[in-house]
């Protein structure tokens, strides 16, 4: 795993507070993710991942604190033009071919030059003209990824990317990410799978949407003073709930 650069952030979240009727679903959050970096939100579900995750592209509102995303201080949404973002369920039209997908998404994100290049990157070039619909739940993920980077992002929000598939497909995927973030995009992803936390450049763990600690494995590790993630992970919980 490579060393995040040390240099400007793409993502600053300050004590960014959202509530849901009575329910707090991020409580004061403060994070910092530098570019170029792979940065995970490792927590279970309903900890405030994809919440936190919404926050950065301007689908949620804050009601308390900031989030500036690539030097701008969101309601701005001028800055989202160089935002990707994938959810958790495939944001696709199931109707429309592979290639009519990735013509649709271009059109508004601006990367219509890029669509050959995305399907190449995805391994779905073979695949352009067939219906979504018809495609199995890995394939669909892999165009999901493919709409969501056909612009050419500075910044990546991959929500939940890996839930359901197979562990090659998880690899190959995880591959990509880190080809992308050489080339210096800068990829948040959220997830509730442990190992995949080793192939995070750093990590913030999230619970209750607070978030527990921030860091590398090896300085998480440090702070709860074990040698596994989910016991630190368990360990810095029950401190938090004290």
């Amino acid at each position: 795993m490579r060393e995040a650069s040390d240099g400007a952030l793409a993502v600053e979240v300050d004590g960014v507070v959202k509530n849901f009727g009575r329910i707090r679903a991020l409580d004061g959050v403060q994070l910092a993710v530098r570019q170029g970096e792979v940065f995970g939100l490792l927590g279970p579900n309903g900890s405030g991942k994809t919440t936190l995750i919404r926050c950065m592209v301007g689908l949620v509102v804050p009601d308390a604190g900031t989030v500036t995303v690539l030097g701008r201080r969101l309601p701005d949404l001028g800055v989202l033009s160089r935002v990707g973002y994938m959810t958790q369920a495939a944001a696709l039209y199931p109707d429309l071919s592979v290639l009519e997908n990735l013509r649709f998404f271009a059109a508004i994100s601006g990367g219509d030059r890029h669509v050959n290049e995305a399907l190449e990157f995805v391994e779905l070039a073979d695949r352009r003209h067939s219906v979504v619909a018809t495609l199995s739940g890995g394939m669909r993920t892999r165009a999901s990824l493919a709409c969501a980077i056909v612009h050419r992002p500075e910044l990546l929000l991959l929500d939940e990317p890996t839930v359901g598939i197979d562990p090659l497909l998880r690899a190959q995927l995880w591959g990509r990410f880190r080809e992308m973030t050489e080339s210096g995009t800068t990829i948040i992803v959220s997830s509730h799978v442990m190992d995949e936390a080793a192939r995070c450049d750093r990590l913030g763990l999230i619970l209750f949407g607070r978030l527990l600690a921030e860091g590398s494995v090896a300085e998480l590790l440090s702070i709860a003073r074990t040698d596994r993630l989910e016991d630190a992970f368990l360990k810095l919980s029950q401190v938090e709930s004290r």
